[in-house]
């Protein structure tokens, strides 16, 4: 795992994290032209806040905390726009949605979930992903879009389970 898997799982400064996650999805948009509008943005600060997944209505609600208008458009299409250029990835199983901690680094990530604290890492799936295109291309079936999701207990939870 790289470090910045193990770091989903351990103790650590996570406000460091966070503000460098941040700092690279900023300059992203800057590279990229992409307008981080005040929702946009404090829609990733949200997703930021942990290594979970939060479904679009949590995410809403937390903006409405902010004073944003409860619409769930509003939640979506921030959501989306996060999505769409790589600065959070949508996590299939959990219907949900997580920070990107690679923003602008092309890469294929497997997310690791743990069943129990719902703890989310974001782990290197590339060595999966070529697996699955040589199956797939062995039956000659042409892969458009893959998700790697695995479900599990995390360090933490296997210790108090124990």
């Amino acid at each position: 795992m790289d470090q910045d898997t193990t770091l989903a799982f351990s103790a650590h400064d996570h406000a460091a994290c966070r503000a460098a996650t941040l700092a690279r999805a900023e300059e992203v948009a800057r590279a990229r032209n992409l307008r981080l509008t005040p929702v946009r943005r404090r829609t990733l600060e949200i997703l930021l806040e942990a290594h979970k997944a939060l479904g679009a209505y949590e995410v809403l609600d937390r903006l409405v905390e902010d004073g944003f208008a409860r619409q769930p458009p509003v939640a979506y299409r921030a959501l989306d726009f996060l999505v769409e250029n790589g600065l959070a990835h949508r996590i299939r199983r959990l219907n949900a949605f997580a920070a990107c901690l690679h923003p602008g680094e092309p890469h294929m990530p497997a997310f690791l979930i743990c069943d129990r604290c719902h703890t989310l890492a974001e782990a290197p799936g590339t060595a999966v992903a070529e697996a699955m295109h040589q199956a797939a291309g062995a039956v000659g079936f042409a892969i458009d879009r893959m998700s790697i999701e695995a479900t599990g207990l995390c360090p933490a939870c296997q210790e108090a389970a124990g």
